[in-house]
C-alpha cells in the first residue's frame, strides 16, 4: 500500500494549487483518504477528508472551508485537493493519508482523534509574496 503526494510549490497569496495523492496497492474506493498538514512549530492538523466516491459531505477544517475542495478519481486511483485563495497561513508540508474499510470513523482522524494507518511523503506548500 503506497500513497504518493505531489503538486506542492511556491505560490503568491490569493493563488491556487492542486495537490494530488496517487494510491497504489489497494482499490481506492475501499479507502478513506485525507489531507493533513503540518506547519513549522505547529501540530499536524487534518485539512480535508473524503471516505468514498459517493461521500456527499467531505470534511473540511474551518480554516479552509470555501477555499479548498477535495475530490477523488477512482479510475486513476487519485485524490485531489484543489486549493484556492491561498493564504500565508496555509504554508505547511501537506500529507495524504488513508485507511481502508473504516467509513465515517475516518472523520475522527481528520479532527485529530487517532491517525490513519497509511501515509504518503509530504509535499511542501509555501504561500508567500
Amino acid at each position: 500500500v503506497q500513497l504518493q503526494a505531489s503538486g506542492g510549490g511556491l505560490v503568491q497569496p490569493g493563488g491556487s494549487l492542486r495537490l494530488s495523492c496517487a494510491a497504489s496497492g489497494f482499490i481506492l474506493d475501499d479507502v478513506a483518504i485525507g489531507w493533513f498538514r503540518q506547519a513549522p512549530g505547529k501540530e499536524r492538523e487534518g485539512v480535508s477528508c473524503i471516505i468514498s466516491s459517493s461521500d456527499g459531505s467531505p470534511y473540511y477544517a474551518e480554516s479552509v472551508k470555501g477555499r479548498f475542495t477535495i475530490s477523488r478519481d477512482n479510475a486513476t486511483n487519485t485524490v485531489y485537493l484543489q486549493m484556492n485563495n491561498l493564504k500565508p497561513e496555509d504554508t505547511a508540508v501537506y500529507y495524504c493519508a488513508g485507511e481502508p474499510h473504516i467509513g465515517r470513523v475516518f472523520y475522527y482522524y481528520c479532527q485529530g482523534y487517532g491517525s490513519p494507518g497509511y501515509w504518503g511523503q509530504g509535499t511542501l506548500v509555501t504561500v508567500s509574496s
